[in-house]
């Protein structure tokens, strides 16, 4: 072999090298996924707060809230008479920028002395006040209520629809004057699973999807518009520093808490999980994520360099 061949030789076998060496880092590189975080972890109430008209915070009244085969479920089962005892379970977190996506069924009857709108009806509470927040006897918090309704076999009853105790969105540009806001989903009959998600940014908007279809957006939610309706007012909801958040109104709902409804029927929940839009958006953090629609700076985490030693 000649010494032009053995060069050339050695160039394809270097190349060759270092091709390999490339392909294997990349190779070794795990693709960038969505950090979906459970909010339930299939076994107990952990890092959520429980409160019940007219009950102390975190007493599970009656065992309202229970887990059961890796389901979180609202039930009824020790009540004799709902006797408005509407109650909510809040996560210990709030948001701002999200997407939360959850699965539910309502089963069973209706539990005696709930309203006839209320049966096979709930909701998840979007930018809500904490639970620690919350009056006494107050019946919901003020809060943006992913309504959950289901089907009565007979004729039509969408689902996630949008309700806004003591606050207002906008929708197209003009004011939403209903408390309740129909969406466009279909009718879901039955026990069945539905599959449910809201994709929320801050104060700007807001979607509901229900099995992968967006049936409702607005824009600009905020407080105001009263609590529900001259009849049903601050006062008659049993919050006692109504005159407080009349003075906030028109605030932007910029962020709040998470918490699922108990409006007297059954309903199941299960893979209740988030996916957090805020975040650091330099691409040279460590925990950048190119999903991210709200900068958080705070939040950059960067690999340390070593300072060279002598």
């Amino acid at each position: 072999m000649n010494v032009l061949n053995y060069l050339n030789m050695k160039k394809i076998l270097i190349t060759t090298l270092c091709l390999v060496g490339s392909l294997t880092v990349l190779a070794q590189r795990k693709p960038q996924t969505a950090d979906w975080k459970s909010l339930f972890n299939g076994k107990d109430l952990s890092g959520w707060d429980i409160k019940i008209a007219g009950q102390p915070l975190n007493d599970n009244y009656k065992n309202t809230f229970v887990v059961e085969n890796g389901i979180l479920r609202i039930k009824y089962d020790e009540y004799q008479n709902f006797d408005g005892k509407f109650g909510h379970l809040y996560y210990k977190k709030p948001y701002s920028y999200y997407k939360l996506r959850f699965q539910y069924r309502f089963v069973g009857k209706q539990t005696p002395g709930g309203a006839v709108w209320n049966e096979r009806n709930s909701g998840v509470m979007l930018h809500s006040q904490s639970a620690q927040s919350l009056s006494f006897g107050q019946d919901f918090p003020v809060s943006l209520e992913l309504q959950l309704l289901g089907g009565l076999n007979k004729g039509e009853r969408h689902t996630g629809n949008l309700c806004t105790p003591g606050t207002q969105v906008y929708q197209k540009g003009g004011l939403l004057l209903d408390h309740c806001n129909d969406s466009n989903s279909k009718t879901y009959h039955g026990d069945q699973w539905v599959q449910a998600e809201a994709i929320v940014l801050g104060d700007s908007i807001i979607h509901h999807v229900i099995e992968g279809d967006t049936v409702l957006t607005y824009e600009h939610p905020e407080i105001g518009g009263g609590f529900v309706s001259k009849d049903y007012d601050f006062k008659a909801a049993h919050i006692d520093n109504g005159d407080e958040w009349l003075k906030k109104d028109k605030t932007p709902l910029k962020s709040g808490y998470i918490a699922l409804q108990a409006e007297s029927h059954p309903i199941d929940f299960r893979n209740i999980e988030i996916l957090d839009l805020e975040g650091c958006m330099n691409p040279k953090a460590l925990n950048y994520r190119p999903y991210f629609i709200k900068n958080n700076p705070e939040k950059c985490i960067f690999k340390k360099v070593k300072k060279a030693t002598n």
